[in-house]
């Protein structure tokens, strides 16, 4: 990869083409249980969706108000109103251009991937295929997309570990998982699941939990019927800083950091600030209760920063302690095209964030970081701070 910014997105979402299931599932097998775009009415309108296992069109046809233009934010209510800069590669690298990104994290849109919920092993297996297909695609158009291969739970966890190296030997930079184990299965930290962090620590591939990773934390609190649409979607959103005070102490304290201490977990769209709590509160347990006395060998925050990273996107304020995590641990995001994005004046917010923040910092937090995480060997022109 050639450097032409000096900026990479560690958080971005890939949206996916109208036909990117139907043409890579078996139509006699699955029919119109395969994931496709539908129509339907409401509200006296016609608007389309995806729809999955059979069911009616559910949520938005594409999350992508940044590429839809003025007024800002709007979605689009039928396919034909998506921007080809959503689902289209070729399309999107100009739109990479224009904002002065060089690469991009790559994230799910609608569909989403969380096809398990349907409860159906097989069909899980084939539409994760598909899903991690489609993203391969991305990747051979160009070096400039790293994306992250979705996995499917129900299957056993050496089945697991073989799909996430396939994805990885097709192309995908890391996996993306739910906090929140589906209904029945182990939980997240169990050993159950260490076919998983196995094949990616070996594979060098980090972990990924992405906004609330599926956790449930202010539910009761957060989803107030008196809100507005954007009201709900800012009280909603805001709440996904405590998603690493959540799940770091599970990782710590269960011991998985301890059996894999080479593997790498990424909180994307959460912040930097819950995660100076979440590092204080764990070393006063592990030396209020003594844990190393129960293996746990390693002081928390040791473990923090050697082996989990957060990204950042508008807090100036938390950029102030940014060594205090680990200036190695942060990454920038733009969170394309998803209404948190900045686009196409990313710029405009990276200075304001990083004012005065020295050169050097300034390569680690905007490519250095993303670089050695991803394992990306990328050649910086002259000119890229």
């Amino acid at each position: 990869m050639e450097l032409k910014f000096g900026l990479i997105s560690a958080d971005s979402h890939v949206a996916f083409d109208r036909d990117a299931f139907i043409s890579r599932m078996s139509r006699s097998k699955w029919g119109d249980m395969i994931p496709h775009v539908a129509s339907q009415e409401q509200d006296g309108e016609i608007v389309d969706g995806w729809a999955v296992y059979g069911g009616p069109p559910e949520g938005q046809v594409c999350n992508c108000p940044a590429v839809m233009g003025d007024p800002f934010p709007h979605w689009p209510m039928r396919w034909e109103e998506v921007p080809p800069t959503a689902y289209d590669p070729q399309r999107r690298l100009k739109a990479l251009d224009i904002d002065g990104v060089d690469a991009e994290v790559l994230f799910p849109n609608p569909p989403g991937a969380l096809f398990y919920s349907y409860g159906d092993a097989d069909f899980e297996l084939d539409t994760v295929q598909a899903y991690n297909d489609a993203l391969s695609d991305w990747a051979r158009v160009s070096d400039r997309y790293l994306p992250l291969a979705a996995v499917p739970w129900l299957q056993p966890g050496s089945e697991i570990a073989r799909e996430i190296e396939r994805a990885v030997e097709a192309g995908h930079r890391g996996v993306n998982v739910m906090g929140k184990m589906p209904k029945g299965l182990p939980h997240l930290v169990d050993p159950f699941w260490d076919p998983i962090w196995a094949a990616c620590e070996d594979l060098n591939v980090p972990v990924h939990f992405h906004g609330s990773a599926g956790l449930t934390a202010g539910t009761s609190i957060k989803f107030w019927d008196g809100y507005s649409e954007r009201q709900a979607h800012s009280a909603m959103t805001s709440t996904s800083a405590v998603t690493p005070a959540q799940i770091v102490p599970q990782l710590i304290f269960s011991g998985v950091t301890e059996r894999f201490p080479n593997l790498k977990f990424v909180f994307a769209e959460a912040g930097i600030g819950g995660l100076n709590y979440v590092i204080a509160a764990c070393d006063h347990e592990w030396e209020t209760r003594q844990l190393w006395s129960e293996g746990l060998a390693t002081r928390p925050s040791e473990t923090v920063r050697r082996q989990m990273f957060v990204n950042f996107w508008f807090e100036s304020e938390g950029i102030k302690l940014r060594n205090d995590i680990g200036i190695d641990n942060l990454m920038w995001e733009s969170d394309f095209p998803h209404v948190a994005s900045y686009y196409p004046k990313s710029w405009e917010a990276v200075e304001r964030v990083l004012d005065g923040v020295p050169a050097d910092d300034r390569k680690k937090l905007l490519y250095e970081n993303a670089l050695r995480i991803y394992q990306v060997k990328a050649a910086a022109p002259a000119g890229v701070a």
